[in-house]
Parts: structure tokens; C-alpha cells; sequence
């Protein structure tokens, strides 16, 4: 009798397992597609109480799609999609349940014109400002772009360490962005590896932040999401990680460049100055560049979690609540190891350029000697 239950135990498990597999293989092939299509009328617009006194305005639309296997079809349903009007192009869900019957779901908002706009306007606004230098600083950021989509991300998901190959991928960001925007010269020289330096000092500082903290990784939806179609084998601790490294990079580039352009510009302006008075006047500028670059990292993230710091004022969260909250402390942490990078960056870059640029004639030494003739 006690085998024939535990056999009937494990026949029923592996019917319901079955089942399971079956129902999820039905729930995903539902899914039809992803179509652009352009609402042609709002039939019905009200108002409903969704949650807690909370509205929410649903629209019964009528949509004509413009691509996909229902091409010029045109179909009427009710969807809670926000800031939809006649005449709007979107992207719509087309899906068919079990029973066969056809459900369509508003997943977004065709943008492409008004994108495709605004980086021509930067495109342009880069080349009138910055000439031919504004060109390269174009190409680089192009290539930076192309390192994090075509090898920082696949690598990312194929399992790679995710603090290592941050770190690597940060100093092919750095090269392109340094020395194709500024040139190839000591000086270019002197700012890639201070910068580099201090990537590798800030990567150190980041592992014991996140490490202490007990970060996990999962304080966005998005993370959670990523596990989820990932199968749970990625790194999300270290995927943290990386994201700090890369977040921080744009400044310390900003702030390594403008420091070794300072001490060759004192050097040129007085051949007898001493390395020890370089140092002490390329420090007080870097002081002053470090207090406006550190307000602008932390008003830069606090701009991105804006909503997240109304959530915790409507909340009422004690500070202590707050911080402890990982979604909370993980941008606190961002913030602060990225402040501490490029605090570091100053001293260690000018200290390298106080030692190799003494004796140097810079491009624009050059370009004034000639003027001068």
C-alpha cells in the first residue's frame, strides 16, 4: 500500500508538471507579434477608480495597423495606456488566447521621428561648437556605443564577469574618448592612464561598498525582469558593479583631460616654474572643477530617481527606513563611489602630468609659437 502511494504521488507530480509545461508553452505562444499601427478615432473616454481612490482614464480606440500579418485591419478595443490621441502612431500586442479569440494591447508609443530629431540637433550643435575636434568626439562616443552594445552587453549575457569586463570595456570607452577627441599626445597620454588608474582604484572602492552593503542587484524592476528571461545566471551583484564603473566614466574623463591640458598650459606660460608650484596651482583649480562635477553627478542622479524620491516622500519613510531600503542605498552608493572616483582622479592625473609634461610643447603651444612668427 505505502509503494502504491508514493508511485500514485509521483504519477500525479509529473501530471501536474506536465500540465504546467503545457500551460506555458500555450501562455507563450499567444503572443503574436508586436505591430506599428495609427489610431484613426477615440471612441470612448472614462474615468474608473483602479486602486485605492486611484484613476485611471481608459480609451476605447479604434487602430489601423500599418505592418504585420493584419496590415490595414482596422480593430476597436479599450486600452489604459496613457497620452494616446487621434492620429498617434503606436506599437500594439497582437495576441490570441486559448480559446482563439484575439486580444490587442498598447505597448508603446512610435517615437522614432522626434528621436531621429533631436540627435540630428545634437549632431549639429557638437559640429558648429566644436569644429573638427567636435567630429572626433563624435566618433568616439559612436565607438563607445558600439563597446557596450557589441561587446559589453552580448559579453554580459554570455556569463563574462561583469566587474572585469566593465573594467575592459572602460578602458577601450576611455582610449576612444581620450585620444580620438584630443589626439594622440603626451598629453592625451598622461590623462588615459591617471584616468585608468582611477578606474581600477574606484572598481576596488565599489566591491567593498556594494559587498558591505549587502547589495543584491534586484533594487529595479527591470533586474528583476532580466533574471527572469535570463533564467537566473547572471551576475546581478556584479552587473551593479559594472554599471558604477561605466556611469562614472564621463567625468573622470572630463575632469583627467582638463587637468593635464592646465599643468601643460602653466609649464608653456613659465619655463622656470618648479613641478612642486605647478602642482599647487593645477590642485586649486582641480578643487574647484571637483566641487562642480561632484554637484553635477549627484543632481544627475537625483534627477534619474526623481520619482523614486517622491515615493519616499509620500510614503512618509523615516531616514533611516529610506536608507536601509536597497533601492534606495544602491543610488546613495553610486553616488558616493562615483563622487570618490573622480575626486582621486584630480591629484593622481596631476601629479603624472607634473611629471611627464615638464618640457613638453603642447598642440596649442605650437599653434601660438607659429602665430607669433
Amino acid at each position: 500500500m505505502k509503494k502504491f502511494s508514493i508511485v500514485s504521488l509521483f504519477s500525479l507530480l509529473l501530471l501536474v508538471s506536465n500540465i504546467t509545461v503545457s500551460s506555458a508553452q500555450e501562455i507563450h505562444e499567444e503572443y503574436q507579434g508586436t505591430y506599428r499601427a495609427e489610431i484613426l478615432n477615440i471612441v470612448k473616454e472614462e474615468s474608473r477608480v483602479v486602486w485605492n481612490d486611484t484613476k485611471s482614464t481608459y480609451k476605447t480606440v479604434e487602430v489601423k495597423f500599418l505592418e504585420g500579418p493584419q496590415k490595414n485591419k482596422t480593430i476597436t478595443f479599450e486600452s489604459d495606456f496613457p497620452v494616446i490621441n487621434k492620429g498617434q502612431k503606436i506599437y500594439v500586442n497582437y495576441l490570441v488566447d486559448i480559446g482563439g479569440k484575439e486580444r490587442y494591447a498598447i505597448t508603446n508609443i512610435d517615437r522614432q521621428n522626434q528621436v531621429y530629431f533631436f540627435i540630428g540637433l545634437f549632431i549639429l550643435a557638437v559640429i558648429l561648437l566644436g569644429g573638427k575636434q567636435g567630429v572626433r568626439s563624435l566618433v568616439s562616443l559612436s565607438a563607445s556605443f558600439l563597446a557596450i552594445f557589441y561587446i559589453l552587453l552580448p559579453g554580459l549575457l554570455h556569463g563574462w564577469n561583469p566587474l572585469v569586463t566593465s573594467v575592459v570595456v572602460a578602458s577601450a570607452i576611455l582610449f576612444f574618448a581620450i585620444f580620438f577627441t584630443h589626439g594622440f599626445n603626451r598629453e592625451s597620454l598622461v590623462a588615459y592612464g591617471g584616468t585608468m588608474l582611477s578606474v581600477f582604484l574606484t572598481s576596488i572602492l565599489a566591491v567593498v561598498a556594494v559587498k558591505t552593503t549587502y547589495l543584491s542587484g534586484f533594487s529595479a524592476d527591470e533586474s528583476v525582469s532580466l533574471n527572469f528571461n535570463t533564467g537566473g545566471v547572471l551576475d546581478f551583484t556584479g552587473l551593479l558593479l559594472g554599471a558604477i564603473i561605466i556611469g562614472v566614466l564621463g567625468v573622470l574623463d572630463d575632469i583627467a583631460v582638463t587637468q593635464a591640458a592646465i599643468v601643460s598650459e602653466l609649464y608653456d606660460s613659465n619655463k622656470d616654474i618648479s613641478r612642486m608650484e605647478v602642482y599647487k596651482r593645477a590642485m586649486r583649480v582641480g578643487r574647484e572643477h571637483v566641487g562642480a562635477l561632484v554637484n553635477t553627478l549627484v543632481l544627475a542622479y537625483t534627477g534619474t530617481a526623481l520619482p523614486l524620491l517622491l515615493l519616499f516622500k509620500t510614503q512618509q519613510f523615516s531616514f533611516t527606513t529610506a536608507i536601509n531600503l536597497e533601492i534606495f542605498t544602491t543610488e546613495i552608493i553610486r553616488t558616493i563611489i562615483g563622487s570618490i572616483g573622480l575626486i582621486i582622479t584630480v591629484p593622481i592625473v596631476t601629479l603624472l602630468a607634473v611629471y611627464f609634461l615638464k618640457g613638453y610643447k603642447s598642440k596649442h603651444h605650437q599653434a601660438h609659437s607659429h602665430h607669433s612668427h
